[in-house]
């Protein structure tokens, strides 16, 4: 009886997403702009200011429409956006008119989040498939952040890194920016003279966003369905289309009580651009020094927490591997944190190569690595991914994945799986509705049990009403090697009704009605837990300040003890209890603000407050000191817990390419405090000098400290292209 009640909940959401598709509209209503690139002729003195005689004779846009905080309305201060290119190279020259002493910036560093500053950010669809898309912003001192289209349109991949560069200048009528990217760090269609593309400023004082297409506030600048068109584009020269990096590094590291060690390493890189939308890429003897080390948090749940990728060679083309809707960190089939990385300790990568790209509708990726062996932990391993996802109607698309091997040396361990997602921009004429389904199969011989894993999700995003309501099934036996799947043996249940009402009131931007069930059962439908999340007063203020109250009843059932801090072990059973939260931010357009988050109520057979305090005060451009604080106090009969962890981080930019940022760490439960501290130079586009210097402390007994590690290391990543 039980499986027959899930099969039809789940034919019945299918039914229900089949039905919806069908009110779709084919089209957008609405006339989509273009814009002409002109020809860029002569040289350009790069400072930021639109004074070459090619600026004056090329096609503008000399105004955006406002979509915040009121919809399709003229906007407050213009903007004027050009473009023109040659062979090698597009260029944007863009005025942004304004006061300048009103201008509200404070950020130099490169891949910071711009949000909360006055910026410029655009888009381009190089494939003109309203599913792909290059990301790129920047702040009027030249701050620069780059992303790639995620999440069909509602995230963005921050961690993509492309070649570009911008100049920035403050002049009497407010701001302007050229900016140059080589046609190199894009792929796009061979022959295609038209992209789409869109563009928004943000006016961060007067919490305004001003938008070129689709300025409605259900869409995104991203949103690609609703993008406007760049024409008249060139065809590209590529050269070779090689680019060959080089990096050697040196440093030397010490644990407490050992001499120190001294490392000298070199590793490669070498990308084929085999056409405009094809590339290959191979590294050897890849090293990732570099990389900032992960933020610590706390957790009081039974299972592991999520950690993002951070090297650069897996962030490259990462977005060719999304898989499913609605999978979020439940269900990740490949996750590159798999690879180079065991069991908390590092595995050297000999070396690796993929290939990514488009063939017509087809996109393609495919990745494989060898990892060396390492003493007592695991063998050389052969590890790989193969994705491809087929472009069908007008925004959706169908799938297949695969991964092969396992980082701890297990034979035949594999994976594959398929993906549907239909998604349109056009519902009901202007609104977005998506509709996924997918399912998973692995294999592992040492788990035995159902090793399969499925779901769907139909969503509703919009600015008014965000309804969702998705539905996933994790076998028992379903841990693939590739992957990360927190909790397997599962029946997951999620509807969010949320209602975002913009009052026409005097100090309210924005109500937030939220509302979010979840329950997971076991796979013969037991109930093992639940979480209703409610949000009676959520509101945002013309200010930019928000507040918000929650309330959460929660239940668990634990099958087995569950030991949830050191010593304190809750027994088998069913618990019940009620949490509420409140959390109030500051405008983040101040040059101090911050967030205070208190969750209190019961919790298990007892109490729990969890205090979450973060401060951001950008003292000037060049420095930015940002703190947090989380202290979680659990009164349990089975005992106490009072977990502290604090974070502080000093950020010095002392250009848009050239930045140093400390950043340090303590939590009591290691006594340990970790510094992390990192020197960025990018010498130019394709070369960037790093120093970066690890200090470790452990607590030996009350307010006494011992050395326990120190790491430091020089790297140059130095690139030509051929």
């Amino acid at each position: 009886m039980r499986q027959s009640t899930t099969k039809k909940f789940g034919l019945t959401a299918l039914m229900l997403g089949l039905v919806l598709a069908t009110c779709v509209s084919s089209a957008w209503a609405g006339e989509q702009p273009s814009l002409a690139v002109g020809k860029h002729e002569g040289a350009i003195k790069f400072d930021g200011l639109l004074d070459e005689p090619f600026w004056q004779t090329a096609a503008s846009i000399d105004n955006l429409t406002m979509v915040e905080p009121n919809e399709n309305q003229p906007p407050s201060r213009q903007t004027v956006v050009k473009i023109v290119a040659d062979s090698e190279n597009i260029i944007l020259g863009i005025a942004c008119y304004d006061d300048p002493g009103a201008i509200t910036a404070y950020s130099k560093a490169r891949d910071v989040d711009l949000g909360d500053e006055d910026h410029i950010k655009f888009v381009f669809d190089t494939y003109r498939d309203e599913r792909n898309g290059f990301i790129f912003a920047v702040n009027p001192f030249g701050a620069r952040y780059d992303a790639l289209v995620a999440d069909r349109g509602e995230g963005e991949n921050e961690n993509w890194d492309g070649v570009w560069d911008a100049k920035t200048a403050i002049t009497p009528d407010g701001w302007s920016v050229e900016i140059v990217i080589p046609a190199k760090t894009l792929s796009f269609r061979k022959g295609l003279h038209q992209w789409g593309f869109n563009l928004e400023r943000r006016i961060q004082r007067l919490l305004e966003t001003d938008r070129w297409s689709g300025a409605k506030q259900d869409y995104r600048v991203i949103s690609l369905g609703h993008a406007g068109l760049l024409t008249d584009l060139p065809e590209f020269d590529l050269g070779l289309g090689l680019l060959a990096k080089i990096s050697p590094a040196t440093g030397f590291h010490k644990n407490q009580g050992e001499a120190a060690e001294f490392d000298t390493d070199l590793s490669g890189d070498l990308t084929k651009r085999i056409t405009p939308d094809v590339s290959a890429t191979l590294t050897v003897n890849t090293d990732f020094a570099e990389t900032e080390v992960d933020a610590r948090r706390t957790n009081l749940t039974r299972f592991p927490l999520f950690f993002p990728e951070k090297r650069t060679f897996f962030l490259e083309g990462a977005d060719t591997y999304d898989f499913g809707l609605g999978l979020d960190a439940d269900v990740i089939p490949f996750f590159s944190r798999r690879i180079g990385l065991y069991q908390g300790s590092e595995v050297p990568i000999i070396a690796g190569g993929k290939l990514n790209g488009k063939v017509g509708d087809t996109n393609f990726g495919g990745l494989y690595v060898r990892t060396d062996s390492v003493d007592d932990l695991t063998p050389a391993t052969n590890l790989g991914v193969v994705r491809i996802k087929q472009n069908v109607l007008q925004q959706s698309n169908v799938g297949l994945i695969a991964t092969v091997g396992d980082p701890g040396g297990l034979k035949n361990s594999w994976l594959t799986g398929a993906d549907f997602t239909y998604q349109t921009t056009d519902l009901f004429g202007d609104k977005n509705f998506l509709f996924g389904l997918w399912g998973l199969y692995s294999n592992r011989p040492d788990l035995q049990g159902t090793k399969t894993s499925y779901g769907f999700k139909v969503d509703y995003p919009n600015d008014l009403f965000d309804i969702a309501l998705v539905h996933k099934f994790i076998g028992d036996a379903f841990q693939p090697s590739l992957g990360f799947v927190p909790r397997s043996g599962i029946k997951y249940y999620r509807l969010g009704f949320n209602y975002m009402p913009r009052p026409d009131w005097s100090h309210i931007r924005q109500f937030y009605f939220e509302s979010s069930s979840v329950l997971i059962t076991d796979q013969e439908d037991n109930w093992e837990s639940y979480s209703i999340f409610t949000a009676p007063i959520h509101f945002l203020l013309e200010s930019g300040d928000r507040f918000e109250f929650n309330i959460r009843p929660v239940g668990e059932s634990l099958r087995e003890p569950f030991e949830i801090g050191e010593g304190v072990i809750l027994p088998v059973g069913d618990y019940h209890y009620l949490r509420y939260r409140l959390e109030f931010e500051t405008a983040s357009k101040r040059a101090v603000s911050g967030e205070a988050t208190w969750w209190f109520g019961t919790f298990y057979g007892g109490t729990l407050d969890e205090i979450d305090l973060e401060m951001s005060w950008r003292v000037t451009s060049n420095v930015i000191l940002e703190a947090s604080f989380e202290k979680n106090i659990a009164d349990l009969p089975e005992g106490s817990i009072d977990q502290d962890l604090f974070g502080t981080r000093l950020q010095l930019n002392f250009s848009s390419d050239l930045q140093l940022s400390s950043f340090i760490q303590y939590d009591n439960e290691s006594e340990s405090v970790g510094t992390n501290t990192r020197l960025r130079w990018t010498v130019t586009p394709l070369t960037d000098l790093f120093v970066v210097y690890n200090h470790n402390l452990k607590s030996i007994r009350q307010d006494q400290w011992q050395f326990d590690t120190n790491q430091f290391i020089v790297k140059l990543s130095y690139g030509l292209w051929y």
